[in-house]
């Protein structure tokens, strides 16, 4: 999107950081990957209907340095990141909303680019989207016995253990045994997975309208449990969150203490 805009101020003229079109593949494997199916069916999808609430909460960049101090205090630590506080404590209250046993294991996953994690790295300029998937577990008991810094630390481990050596095993297992994910491998009761990044510049991006009033995330991909991360419209370090739950489990976070005492801070 920040390409589009460029192209539209400069009247059509070339952007300032063309895209990296030389594809990245693994090591001693053809690009080209047959798929292991006969009919589209087999992997397509047909829409279900399903009732959903969507909500958005904002978090100020005072609210979002609070969340991560608290988190690096609580673990004695400097290395757990603003968006793993905020992804954290969501996990948290949202395990909370749906009033799961104690011994149920759940698990919260967030993407994140492998670029800077290959040997060597892609370019920032790589086109396409090249994330990977990771999680942390725990019991329902453990995630709420807890605090917030013990919950991000879970998150802090998934995503910097995930380095270049598992990210081409990984790679290589896919290749090996290929399968397009469906809905129900990605979403569940006992999931909660987070999308998109607030650092993304969002507002930055100009289309002759001005700066954009809001940022939403469409209709698709909805499923209980997923929230959308977008950067605040004010800046500094804000973020907006779309959280899409249930209704029952929605009518519950929003009564969430635990929440609303970051959302209140101004």
């Amino acid at each position: 999107m920040a390409a589009w805009s460029e192209i539209f101020r400069s009247g059509g003229q070339s952007v300032s950081r063309p895209p990296v079109f030389k594809r990245w593949v693994l090591d001693g494997y053809d690009p080209i990957i047959n798929l292991p199916y006969n009919h589209q069916d087999q992997f397509i999808e047909r829409f279900e209907n399903q009732t959903f609430k969507e909500r958005f909460f904002s978090f100020s960049s005072t609210a979002i340095s609070k969340l991560k101090a608290t988190a690096n205090s609580e673990c004695n630590t400097q290395k757990i990141s603003s968006l793993q506080a905020v992804i954290a404590l969501l996990w948290r209250c949202i395990t909370r909303a749906r009033c799961l046993p104690h011994d149920c294991e759940i698990t919260c996953s967030l993407m994140f680019s492998t670029r800077a994690r290959l040997n060597p790295p892609l370019s920032d300029d790589y086109f396409g989207n090249p994330v990977h998937i990771v999680g942390g577990k725990a019991t329902v008991g453990d995630l709420l016995a807890h605090g917030l810094g013990w919950a991000a630390f879970r998150l802090h481990e998934a995503v910097i253990n995930h380095d270049d050596k598992a990210i081409k095993e990984e790679v290589e297992s896919w290749i090996k045994c290929p399968v397009i994910y469906k809905r129900i491998h990605l979403f569940g009761a006992n999931l909660v997975r987070a999308a998109s990044s607030p650092r993304f510049d969002m507002y930055g991006c100009e289309f002759g309208l001005g700066k954009a009033l809001a940022v939403r995330s469409g209709c698709t991909n909805k499923c209980d449990g997923k929230i959308t991360m977008h950067p605040g419209r004010e800046g500094g370090g804000s973020m907006d969150v779309e959280v899409c739950l249930l209704p029952e489990y929605m009518k519950n976070i929003q009564a969430d203490q635990e929440l609303m005492s970051y959302l209140m801070i101004d």
